[in-house]
């Protein structure tokens, strides 16, 4: 079973991006030599409409203005960067062209969403439009991840298997439920090896590190301008590291603590949603209409608790033919904290389940597992596993997890369980992890701007400092923001903003310790409807989704 919530992560900043996993690419091969891959031209074209693995839907509308249409491309890259000159693989790759004059054109800015697993080719256009400003100098580029989407996709289990691979109880409290959850990771691993193996022992973050610099060449830029969101944030850093010399200019926002190993991700990703939780219930509670789901901030706990305790033996229905489990709902849970702005949802999800209804806490679950309305998966979950597991060393056992339990359930009564048990999720994968945590010490890099969020639940505040502690001294600038959800740029805080656009803009650095406010102050909390006017057709795409990078329960 993938590790708890390591995908969300995986998504976009301040609202944990709002709509489902989708991506683009597929795999070829190749003899051209490496050396003439930085010389390919791309050939760019209308975008198709995503595909299954991208996670369904159409193609994206164009951008206000001219040159406002999305145009999308191939990218070669070596299957294996150890051998450089043997097979290819095509990484998806999307665009908008700048909007402004030709002359004040700084080159192409290339995000990355998080995940990992998530696909910028479909995430870049939905949310096109916040980065107008940005658009204004630079052509905004995005990519699916090799492994992702249409770049060489993972692919693991089927519809089927994944509904019932979901369903699974991920906070076993006996031996047959340890053994159905160990066999469950187990069959989960294999299908990943049995129809992905030739993939999975380069999806690894230093592999697409050197995808991305790549890019930057074949895009005809002489330094990486960048921007990475959540597990965006390790790739960057590890970009950083490998290419200081390479690195232009770059933002980081929700920002993964690279100096940690599994253990200590997943902890601090259980502080990090029961503090969201916490500022949740104070929400709802300190209202002026009455909180619906609990009197006080511990009685909202208390009843949240009490909730996942009788879903475990006593499952009530979701999304026929499916019911909510103790683990769906969990994730729902999780998935409505990664946003202020899905506060709501949970509120009238918490109310419709008290009274034996689970279809919004089983919408919030079905977005942060990449499910479609339809029923067909994106291969969001496969290939965050494949790469969280290529990249991390540890492998966890049954008895690692017990040992451990009660300090993860000191750091979080409601997610503890369900995050330590979610280190399980590598111990049989077929390939080795490469390292305890990525290395980011980039000596000699231009300034990166680093920011963190206070009430980041999935890649929690403490990050932002060891990230740019890490980068070293005179690259890694930090910028605090004090908010909440998961990233800072997509609050629309003034102060964030403004930052961010002097320094790509226009090359100003702020000053390092920047503290921005939370959106002039405490934000009013949105009028209620109810869930039916906000759930049409219980689409898992109108709740939204965020995944990313392997920080939200190591998935962000």
């Amino acid at each position: 079973m993938p590790h708890p919530f390591r995908l969300r992560a995986a998504a976009l900043t301040a609202c944990a991006v709002l709509l489902p996993a989708l991506l683009a690419g597929c795999a070829g091969e190749d003899d051209e030599p490496a050396e003439d891959l930085t010389r390919q031209k791309l050939d760019w074209k209308a975008c198709p409409a995503p595909d299954e693995a991208q996670g369904g839907g159409s193609s994206p509308s164009p951008l206000p203005g001219a040159r406002g249409a999305w145009e999308c491309a191939t990218m070669k890259a070596p299957l294996d960067w150890a051998d450089p000159d043997g097979d290819t693989i095509e990484l998806a790759l999307i665009r908008a062209r700048s909007s402004g004059p030709a002359g004040e054109r700084i080159g192409s800015l290339i995000f990355n969403f998080g995940g990992p697993g998530g696909s910028g080719v479909t995430t870049l256009p939905a949310f096109g439009q916040d980065y107008a400003t940005l658009r204004t100098r630079y052509d905004l580029v995005s990519f699916d991840p090799r492994g992702v989407g249409r770049s060489a996709p993972v692919t693991c289990q089927d519809d089927q298997q994944l509904d019932e691979h979901f369903q699974q109880d991920g906070t076993p409290d006996d031996s047959a439920e340890r053994t159905e959850l160990l066999d469950s990771t187990e069959e989960f691993n294999a299908a990943c090896e049995d129809n992905s193996g030739r993939i999975l022992p380069h999806v690894r973050t230093t592999d697409a590190a050197r995808d991305l610099d790549l890019m930057r060449q074949v895009l005809g830029d002489d330094r990486l301008y960048y921007f990475g969101i959540s597990y965006g944030t390790e790739l960057g850093g590890v970009y950083a590291h490998l290419f200081p010399d390479k690195v232009g200019r770059a933002v980081f926002d929700a920002v993964v603590d690279a100096a940690q190993n599994s253990e200590q991700a997943s902890l601090g990703q259980a502080r990090g949603f029961q503090l969201a939780l916490d500022n949740y219930a104070e929400d709802c509670v300190s209202g002026t209409e009455e909180c619906p789901v609990g009197d006080s901030v511990q009685d909202v706990q208390d009843r949240i608790a009490k909730l996942l305790k009788d879903l475990d033996s006593r499952p009530v229905p979701g999304i026929f033919p499916r019911q909510l489990t103790e683990t769906m709902a969990t994730s729902g849970i999780a998935q409505a904290l990664y946003s202020q702005d899905f506060w709501p949802f949970l509120t009238d999800g918490l109310e419709q389940a008290y009274d034996g209804d689970g279809t919004i806490l089983m919408v919030l679950a079905d977005s942060m597992n990449g499910r479609s309305e339809n029923g067909e998966y994106s291969n969001l979950v496969p290939a965050n596993t494949a790469i969280s597991c290529a990249d991390a060393k540890p492998r966890y056992t049954p008895a690692d997890v017990e040992r451990l339990l009660p300090e993860f359930r000191k750091a979080s009564p409601l997610f503890g369980d369900f995050m330590a048990w979610g280190m399980i999720t590598c111990t049989d994968w077929a390939v080795r992890g490469a390292a305890d945590h990525p290395d980011v010490s980039a000596p000699g890099a231009a300034p990166i701007l680093v920011i963190g969020n206070t009430g980041d639940p999935a890649t929690p505040y403490e990050g932002a400092r060891s990230m740019a502690r890490a980068l070293g001294e005179g690259v890694g600038v930090e910028l605090t923001y004090k908010g909440q959800g998961h990233g800072a740029y997509n609050s629309e805080d003034t102060c964030v903003r403004n930052a961010v656009h002097g320094y790509l803009l226009d090359g100003t650095v702020p000053p390092a310790g920047t503290v921005c406010p939370d959106r002039a102050g405490t934000p009013s909390r949105p009028t209620r409807k109810r869930s039916s006017e906000r759930f049409p057709q219980a689409s898992p795409v109108d709740a939204g989704t965020a995944y990313h990078g392997r920080d939200a329960v190591r998935r962000t």
